[in-house]
């Protein structure tokens, strides 16, 4: 089996759907931004009825068009978590006005938390923990907080390339798990290889960690766009598979999809009901409707949108 899936489309009509695959969709969320999210006319078109949509929060984008995109989605149906950032939220009274923003004008329940891809704080907070630490959303309610995993381990956190702090603040977040009402897992950053994703699943659990995992993939994109996010988000183990993939030219212009990733996690969790990856979250890098299109084709009941 291919270590990526690069095929051409078939255009022969719909393909027998895997039910493994089915199975590990079901209840998977998807990544927005307010600019991506605008592209979409009506979200219940494209995604499954209480799809969690995680609305992503780059340094500079208003707070006002944040919270103008959770309601929009809200009011379509579907559940919204918004990423807080440490590294962009000045203090204290800046987090409390976003969550009140969230909650009063959008209904937002749950939150992403975790440090932001800003190289230097912008304020007084450096990483999710602080967040979790001020009690803020424990205090309005919040059902539902996620924090970030690294299968691939992450350089901001750990310059050295080892795992060490990345591994303390699993085991503090479990322990903040371990009081807390709220359901917390842990979203990760994309990765492209089945095998490292269920060492790390599993390494995690055997240190004590049960936080429910909700795997990060890359929607189907072209393999210059996947560099460049790899790129971006420091995905390092992943950069080096598709750098390689890179060095044959024919498969430059071969759009990439996640199915041999999926197909392979899904079958071990069909193996091993107690695998600690719960649900599966999509980066869409080719683009929300590109993705949400493949979760259709491939997911069968669990991908059937709302508009159906």
């Amino acid at each position: 089996m291919a270590l990526l899936n690069f095929k051409k489309r078939d255009a022969g009509g719909a393909q027998p759907v895997n039910p493994q695959v089915e199975a590990f969709l079901q209840d998977y969320s998807i990544e927005v931004m307010p600019r991506t999210a605008a592209k979409v006319d009506d979200f219940r078109d494209l995604l499954p009825v209480g799809t969690r949509v995680y609305v992503a929060h780059i340094e500079g984008t208003p707070i006002e068009d944040m919270v103008a995109t959770a309601k929009r989605l809200n009011d379509q149906g579907f559940p919204v978590m918004p990423h807080f950032p440490a590294r962009i939220i000045q203090d204290r009274a800046t987090l409390s006005d976003w969550i009140e923003r969230y909650q009063g004008e959008a209904d937002v329940k749950q939150a992403l938390l975790l440090a932001g891809g800003v190289k230097k704080p912008l304020g007084e907070y450096e990483d999710s923990m602080q967040l979790l630490a001020t009690g803020l959303f424990d205090k309005a309610g919040f059902t539902n907080l996620h924090v970030a995993g690294h299968p691939e381990g992450n350089k901001d956190i750990d310059p050295d390339g080892s795992t060490k702090n990345v591994a303390e603040a699993l085991i503090w977040k479990q322990k903040f798990s371990d009081r807390t009402d709220a359901k917390m897992a842990l979203a990760t950053q994309f990765a492209f290889e089945a095998d490292p994703i269920i060492e790390w699943a599993d390494a995690i659990r055997a240190a004590g960690v049960d936080i429910p995992i909700h795997i990060g993939i890359a929607g189907p994109a072209k393999l210059q766009t996947l560099i460049k996010f790899a790129i971006a988000c420091g995905v390092g183990a992943s950069l080096k598979v598709l750098q390689k993939r890179a060095m044959d030219v024919t498969k430059l212009l071969l759009p990439y999809e996640p199915t041999d990733v999926l197909t392979k996690l899904a079958a071990h969790k069909a193996a091993n009901p107690d695998f600690n990856v719960t649900n599966v979250h999509f980066f869409p890098l080719g683009g929300i409707k590109t993705n949400a299109n493949w979760a259709i084709n491939n997911g069968g009941a669990s991908a059937k949108p709302v508009n159906s």
